[in-house]
């Protein structure tokens, strides 16, 4: 090679290694992260404080948390000591709070690994994750950007990181981060003397359930796919003639025509109002599955009219952007957009009409099949710079801002469709997909687990976590979704996943039969002995979720609410709470932690203390638990005779509730309710209960004839029983 040409490339190999010195030193500098001030902070509730990044722009970041915008109380509260830093790396902001302490951390809502979250990290990015692993950091399908921190005295805070952008959670032991790929946002923090008295402020920020029809507290059974309406209905027989109670019946998607929403399939659904007036008859109530992936076909009514409207979301180039699901090339509606939900919501108006009580919502991440794609450009959902229109207060903005919202934003309108086609009725609507505050609008459960002991344990605190995170209406798929399940495993998992808020046995496609009596005449008793209990129960569940519906406590609760002091309860994750009063211990259950006090051990229905699989339940000291008897739906009137359990204090007293109204519609807003209040007081060999309070206009004389009352009282049983209107003695 000729001198000049040797000394060319030389000069400019050096050119190009400054260049690149340069660009690297650029790129460092564009990517270092700087501490960006706090601009406001105001108290907006009590002992609840808003901080305001500089630089914070809510056409950026608008919030889709929170249930409104909250209005300034005041200034923040003396002697505050949470306050978060907020950092930018080029332009993807952070936000952290450092924590000191013994400090036991809960939250994050649909999470795998530990109750306690100290030292965890969860990706927040909503992705279909089938069969996921029961360890920590893994992706699922919702996002809730909150943590609950309880401290050694109990006392407790909260922080609500008021963003959807793709994030990662992280609570490492002396620190609180969320690290976003998107804009800045607003931080809330709640500083109370209790974890309850926090979640009730989380509630204030992000609302609550709805009250649900009584019906949806019931069994529910499922399969992926009850293939055609002769199995549905044979199902329904099946739990009638064997006396099962089971109050909801589910169709998958093979009840569509080609996988097409809103549609019926010709051949094996050929008539869903008589199918469904079938179930009703008998006592059960239906919900159908409906996905926002629409088959693109211009012979399709819901796709023409979609098309028309223009509500589908849009590729970067301008293009209607098509992904895989179960029809085939998909499009999706842009929920971003207050026209395209009103649309959503007016194609359930004749769906109602068939007579269809609930709806479920799935795979509403949104999760696509991109498998064709090459593996480095899967990402099992839309491109990050598909383009959302927005509107009616929701800036335009890239997927990479709404995916996480994407579900949330499509069972806002569902909900809106559903009510508009069943005014007097309470919607019930199931979802996969959510963001923090969702619960507003869906419940949800733990997707698609598996068949496996694994699975098993772990529903427990992930459905307790999410009660933790704003969402009490809430459980995992009995039995597991995927896989085979034998009947042991079967037996256990209902035993005490009957105590879950929401309680449905589940089965994916291939796999065996999953219903009570699949596993033979054995299992088939204890199965029936676990459904029983949970509908002596109903009346004691149905009155926590009417206090869930006002006050955003769980249903489902940590064994640690019983005494937020005890630090040898902050990490157990076997046994859980109903409530305050009623502490589930599963039969699998070995040496868990229990809160002291007094707890008596109880019976609901015959044979439960002497079958293996049922879970041990206990009372607390101070309280009253109402029952109702066997029934086989909710249909029934439970309350003849309405059943009370009474466990003293160590002062010899005991009070309890029960909330009844007219079990759907809403009346109860107007009145027509009742909250009795009932009390007991140890007078020497005798203890008396007293109905001490009635709140409400609901005549309950009708329904509630006879009380039958239990107390325990150092493990023994002593009866009695009265009426509603005169006191009842207890003699011991």
């Amino acid at each position: 090679m000729p001198p000049k040409a040797v000394k060319s490339i030389r000069q400019n190999m050096k050119f190009y290694r400054y260049f690149l010195i340069g660009i690297i030193s650029l790129n460092i500098i564009n990517t270092r992260a700087s501490n960006v001030p706090i601009a406001h902070r105001f108290a907006v509730g009590k002992r609840i404080v808003e901080f305001v990044p500089s630089g914070f722009d809510r056409t950026k970041t608008p919030s889709l948390i929170l249930k409104a915008e909250p209005a300034s109380v005041g200034k923040v509260p003396s002697g505050w000591s949470l306050v978060p830093e907020f950092t930018l790396t080029g332009k993807k902001a952070s936000a952290s709070l450092k924590i000191t302490g013994e400090v036991s951390l809960y939250g994050g809502g649909e999470v795998t690994g530990p109750l306690l979250r100290n030292g965890q990290s969860i990706k927040l990015w909503n992705t279909d994750t089938g069969a996921y692993s029961v360890e920590g950091g893994k992706r699922l399908y919702q996002s809730h950007p909150w943590v609950l921190g309880v401290r050694k005295d109990g006392s407790a805070f909260g922080i609500l990181f008021d963003t959807s952008w793709k994030s990662e959670l992280t609570t490492a032991s002396n620190k609180i981060t969320l690290r976003t790929e998107g804009a800045l946002f607003r931080i809330f923090i709640i500083d109370r003397t209790s974890p309850q008295e926090v979640l009730k402020g989380l509630a204030e920020l992000i609302g609550t359930i709805k009250m649900p029809p009584r019906w949806a507290l019931g069994y529910h059974q499922c399969r992926f796919s009850y293939a055609t309406d002769k199995r549905v209905r044979e199902i329904a027989d099946t739990f009638r003639i064997k006396k099962i109670p089971c109050d909801v019946i589910w169709m998958d998607i093979d009840y569509m025509e080609g996988f097409r929403i809103f549609t019926f399939n010709k051949k094996n659904f050929s008539d869903p109002l008589k199918l469904n007036t079938y179930l009703h008859k008998k006592g059960f109530h239906d919900v159908y599955m409906i996905d926002p992936g629409v088959k693109v076909d211009k012979d399709y009514n819901v796709y023409q009219s979609g098309t028309s409207q223009n509500v589908w979301v849009k590729k970067a180039n301008g293009e209607e952007y098509h992904g895989k699901v179960w029809p085939g090339d998909c499009a999706f509606p842009d929920f971003t957009s207050p026209t395209t939900r009103q649309w959503w919501a007016g194609l359930y108006k004749d769906f109602m009409a068939k007579g269809v009580d609930g709806v479920w919502n799935d795979m509403n991440e949104p999760a696509i099949n991109d498998s064709e794609l090459p593996e480095a450009e899967r990402t099992g959902t839309m491109p990050y710079n598909n383009r959302h229109k927005g509107g009616g207060g929701l800036p335009a903005g890239p997927h990479l801002l709404y995916h996480n919202a994407f579900g949330r934003l499509m069972v806002e309108a569902s909900q809106a469709g559903i009510m508009e086609a069943n005014p007097d009725k309470r919607p019930f609507l199931l979802t996969r997909a959510n963001l923090l505050g969702g619960q507003r609008y869906a419940a949800t459960w733990t997707g698609d687990n598996e068949a496996s002991w694994k699975h098993l344990k772990l529903s427990i605190p992930m459905s307790i976590t999410l009660g933790l995170s704003g969402q009490p209406f809430n459980g995992p798929d009995i039995g597991g979704f995927l896989g085979n399940t034998d009947g042991d495993l079967w037996a256990n998992w209902l035993g005490f996943g009957i105590f879950f808020p929401f309680t449905r046995g589940h089965a994916c496609a291939g796999t065996n039969n999953k219903e009570p009596w699949a596993y033979g005449p054995a299992i088939e008793k204890s199965s029936r002995i676990a459904i029983e209990r949970r509908y002596r129960l109903l009346p004691y569940i149905y009155t926590l979720f009417r206090e869930a519906s006002l006050s955003g406590l769980p249903v489902m609760r940590p064994v640690f609410f019983a005494d937020p002091q005890d630090l040898s309860l902050r990490q157990e994750e076997e046994a859980f709470m109903l409530g305050k009063d009623i502490l589930v211990i599963p039969a699998f259950a070995e040496h868990p932690s229990l809160p002291s006090g007094i707890w008596e051990t109880f019976s609901l229905v015959d044979g439960d203390k002497t079958d293996k699989y049922q879970a041990t339940l206990k009372i607390r000291g101070g309280s009253i638990v109402p029952l109702g008897k066997i029934v086989q739906n909710t249909n029934d009137n439970s309350f003849y005779p309405l059943s009370l359990i009474v466990c003293l204090d160590k002062d010899g007293k005991a009070i309890g509730n029960l909330y009844m109204d007219a079990g759907d519609g809403w009346s109860f807003q107007k009145g027509d309710y009742s909250l009795l209040t009932f009390e007991a007081e140890r007078k020497g060999q005798m203890v008396r209960l007293e109905l001490t309070g009635k709140e409400g206009q609901r005549i309950v004389d009708k329904d509630i004839k006879k009380i039958n009352v239990t107390l325990l009282l150092n493990g023994k049983a002593y009866t009695a029983s009265g009426t509603l209107g005169r006191n009842i003695d207890i003699n011991l």
